[in-house]
């Protein structure tokens, strides 16, 4: 397992706020205009001097490096900053938003910048169930136009679904999709209830485990990888899965392909360890959901905040972990959703309320009245 307390194997940065759809679960509330505080053109230049810093770090390779928002696609300069992150050597990769700005042409520059990835959000099978996510109609057809083009032009892409009550059900008939688009990763991400997402969208704990059993089952049958966000214990449910297979005698030569592929790459990865979100305004998070600044790339180094700051040093530090989290087995390859714990309880530190699992040598505490 690598060693996240000098290098993060992502960086995220938040371009703009500025988006033209209005999703349901926006974690950043986004509004159609930009932000007069917005890091400018040059100090993206040096942010992203910073995250190529990171790469200097004894057996560190640099870190991937996101263009997110909002819609990046609002900034002026995107090709600009996309072009400098490539030139860098940066692996460059970019979260546009399904508007209108999003264009065959647009989807032509970013292979010509040499942007490695291309990333589309999908929150439905149908445009009914999507568009409704995003509050604006036609906006499942311009995904799957910018995944098809993409795919002609050979810029990879990756497919990404937001899970909720509202899709939980439609797992099978996405993940379709994602092959018929010819995705090469198709990333999940789980409800945090923050910004303008609904406690009522949020599975339980027991839907998250019913969500796990279907992604495992379809990661067997398909060629592309799968991933989650802020739901760590899928990895534990993998390793519990296999367990048991392994005992049962089902499968025992099987390949488990994506599922154990992708798990154990980004095993123990979690807010701020491994991880580091910087907002439109600089600001260093630990993740895009976890809006505790520890920082701002305006003032200070982000090389520093990430291996020095207390904030992500407490987060890296799993003997700090509360709760079952805490006295857990697989709390080197899980931990759990920090984001989550912060969201629910106010307590980033606390145990993930929606994981169902007892570690094994673990009593709760009495509740008194």
């Amino acid at each position: 397992m690598l060693d996240f307390s000098q290098s993060p194997l992502l960086v995220i940065w938040e371009v703009t706020q500025a988006c033209d759809l209005a999703c349901v679960h926006c974690r950043a509330s986004a509004m159609p205009g930009r932000s007069s505080d917005e890091l400018s053109t040059e100090e993206g230049y040096r942010l992203l001097d910073q995250v190529k810093a990171f790469g200097e770090a004894k057996g560190f390779g640099s870190p991937l490096f996101v263009f997110t928002g909002g819609d990046p696609l609002k900034r002026p300069d995107l090709y600009e900053l996309i072009r400098y992150s490539v030139k860098l050597g940066l692996r460059t990769n970019v979260t546009p938003s399904s508007t209108p700005l999003l264009t065959a042409s647009a989807i032509d520059r970013f292979k010509e910048c040499g942007v490695t990835r291309m990333a589309i959000s999908v929150d439905g099978a149908d445009a009914v169930t999507h568009d409704a996510f995003r509050q604006v109609p036609g906006s499942f057809d311009r995904c799957v136009m910018a995944l098809k083009h993409a795919q002609k032009i050979g810029l990879d892409t990756q497919f990404q679904t937001t899970v909720t009550r509202r899709n939980m059900h439609q797992l099978d008939r996405i993940a379709d999709l994602v092959g018929e688009v010819g995705s090469k990763m198709w990333s999940l991400f789980f409800l945090i209830v923050t910004g303008r997402a609904l406690a009522g969208d949020d599975l339980d704990a027991a839907q998250y485990e019913e969500v796990f059993a279907k992604m495992y089952d379809i990661s067997q049958r398909v060629s592309f990888d799968i991933k989650t966000t802020e739901a760590m214990h899928y990895r534990r449910y993998i390793i519990e899965r296999q367990k048991a297979e392994r005992r049962a005698d089902e499968a025992p030569h099987a390949d488990h392909g994506a599922a154990e592929r992708v798990a154990f790459r980004t095993a123990g990865v979690s807010d701020g360890r491994g991880f580091v979100f910087v907002s439109h305004k600089g600001e260093v998070f630990p993740s895009g959901f976890l809006a505790l600044s520890a920082g701002n790339v305006r003032r200070d180094s982000l090389v520093d905040v990430y291996r020095n700051s207390q904030l992500f040093q407490m987060l890296r530090d799993p003997h700090l972990r509360e709760g079952k989290c805490g006295a857990c087995e697989y709390v080197h390859v899980c931990g759990g959703s920090r984001s989550r714990a912060y969201a629910l309880t106010g307590d980033y530190l606390a145990e993930d309320p929606r994981c169902v699992y007892q570690p094994k040598h673990y009593a709760p505490e009495p509740v008194h009245a």
